[in-house]
Parts: C-alpha cells; structure tokens; sequence
C-alpha cells in the first residue's frame, strides 16, 4: 500500500482531526501540519493544529486561517471527541508536548507523517513515514495531490517553506527530481520564493548578525579540515537577544569550508549539550549520530550530551570530537 493510500484508509470515516509535531518545531514541521490540516478542511473534516507554544512571529506568515494554537490555548478548540491525532516531521510521541501525551492516549490512535528514521516503530505499514523524500513537506504535498486536491497559495506557501528550510535550500543529497517537481507545483500557484525565503532568514535583528559573527569567529576544525565545529552556549544566545531558533542555520556556514567532511555544532543548554551534524554527502551522520545515540538522516544528524554540572565544556567537547574522529574512520559510506 502507497503512503497516499495509507493516509486515505486512516482518514476514512474520520470526523475530526488534530496535527501537532516536535517541541521547539522547525518550518517542516509546522509548514506540514498548517498544509495537511488545511486540506482535511478542505474535505470537510474538523481539523486544528496545536503545539507547546502558539506560532512564533516569524511563521504567522503561513498560517492566514491560524489554525495553529498553543496548548494552553487548545482547551477551548476542542471540539468534542478527536478521532485522530496526526504527529508530523518526527515518528514518536516522547518528541510531543508533554502535555498532550493524555489526550492522545486516550484517543489511542495515532499516525505519524515523517521523513526520519524510524527503527523503533513496530507498525510502519501503518503509518506515512518516507525516509526518502526531502522533507516533511514533501512527503505532506504529495499526499494532499494524493487526496485529489488542488494546490492554491495558502497551501504552498507553507509547503515552499517546509521544503527550502529542511533541504538548506535544496542543498542536501536527499533533494530529487521529484522534490522539483513539486515545488514546480507549488510555484505554479503564484507563490514567490522570496516571501518564503524574506519570512524565516530576512526578519532578523542586528543583535542577529552580531551572534552570528561571534560564533563563526571561533570556528575550529581538526588538523585535516575533515571535521569543523562550532560551539554555542545558553548564554550567549541570551547576551545577543536571540532565541534557539535563530541558531539552527548556523552549521550550514561551515559547509563552505575546503576539506570539510563533518559540520558540528555544539550547542551548550546547561545539563545538556545539544550536537549537531551536518554532512556534505562524503560520510553519514547519520551513522555517526547513532554512536553517540542520536539520529538522523545521513547528511543531517543529532544527538544530546548529558553534563555534569561543574564539567569543562571545551574539554567535553574536545573528547567527543575525538571519539568522532575515532568513529569515522570505522564508518564504511
């Protein structure tokens, strides 16, 4: 059975739905689920998103009908029983707001709408999960012109959006003739790239600049040039007047970098650090994520560090990039 064709069954009958996706959610994930929801609306269903917290400024560009709502504001959406809930851009509810976790286990039904690996899901036939498309979005667009509906601007918009954020502007390997021809589709509707691209990387502050300068200055990289990292702590995102969010793009500078085969970026949130890899096709990071007991694709990868509270960040982050080191050289890609 097609992923469209699995989507159709698990919709079949179904009168009411809700869309969420991961805290902290990225475009992909929140550009798939205002999509996807708009669609069932489209075919009559009840449909609302809710995440952690209500669309940050930024993302309100796509979302013209807000049918996304923070879960503090979600009580008074709830519109009887929910027949379905629909996790997107990751494949286990432990990546949902915690607060949601009764109310979807008491509706105990449950399809995940994915681009990421998934060893750890028993019933994958069950669910819409492509490890191949580029992004979520992909995966969300083909199945809303699987459910024979016609793309219109409100729709691409946050599909063209979804797509250009988690390809890194169509530069991961993951990118195919198909992901083109969708967003051909997409542009067919009178969306200009620019609005898509202005909404997430043209709305920054100076203080922006300023981070970002700071911590492209300290760039290091091991003597081969093989393997660059960043380090980026809690504190100076807050000294620059920044969020996490701001943040995410920063690795992809170092993919310029001449014998660059692994991107880093450590990111320090106090009991934890929060690492990031970035590949330029030539290893998987994916692979190497796992070692560390993460994940991930192979060009786009992640893993937490927990830390003591008194440990030396710099030398934490020292040994991990030589166990990185040490892994890659025993990683067959």
């Amino acid at each position: 059975m097609s992923i469209v064709d699995r989507f159709k069954s698990r919709i079949q009958g179904i009168k009411s739905v809700v869309f969420t996706t991961h805290v902290i959610p990225d475009a992909d994930g929140i550009g798939s689920e205002i999509a996807l929801c708009m669609a069932l609306r489209k075919l009559g269903i009840k449909a609302v998103c809710v995440n952690d917290e209500p669309l940050p400024q930024r993302y309100r560009y796509m979302d013209p009908d807000q049918v996304i709502f923070g879960v503090d504001e979600f009580e008074a959406q709830v519109f009887g029983e929910i027949d379905l809930w629909v996790v997107v851009d990751t494949n286990t509810v432990d990546r949902v707001c915690p607060a949601l976790h009764q109310l979807i286990k008491k509706t105990n039904n449950v399809l995940f709408v994915d681009h990421h690996p998934a060893p750890h899901v028993k019933d994958l036939h069950s669910h819409c999960i492509d490890t191949t498309a580029a992004a979520t979005g992909q995966l969300a667009g083909e199945i809303i012109q699987g459910l024979g509906l016609t793309f219109d601007a409100k729709l691409a918009l946050p599909l063209y959006t979804a797509i250009i954020i988690d390809t890194s502007s169509f530069r991961y390997p993951s990118v195919t003739a198909k992901t083109h021809h969708l967003v051909g589709d997409l542009l067919a509707t009178g969306i200009a790239p620019g609005v898509a691209y202005n909404g997430i990387y043209g709305a920054k502050k100076i203080e922006h600049m300023h981070l970002l300068g700071t911590i492209l200055s300290t760039t290091m990289c091991t003597p081969s040039g093989e393997i660059a990292w960043i380090h980026l702590s809690k504190n100076l995102i807050k000294r620059f007047d920044s969020d996490v969010e701001d943040t995410h793009a920063f690795i992809n500078h170092l993919l310029i970098l001449d014998n660059i085969k692994v991107a880093c970026m450590f990111r320090d949130d106090g009991d934890s650090i929060k690492v990031s890899f970035r590949s330029n096709g030539a290893w998987d990071v994916g692979l190497l994520a796992r070692k560390f007991g993460g994940g991930g694709h192979s060009h786009s990868a992640a893993t937490v560090i927990v830390k003591n509270e008194n440990e030396n960040v710099d030398l934490l982050i020292r040994q991990t990039v030589d166990k990185m080191t040490e892994y890659l050289s025993e990683i067959k890609c």
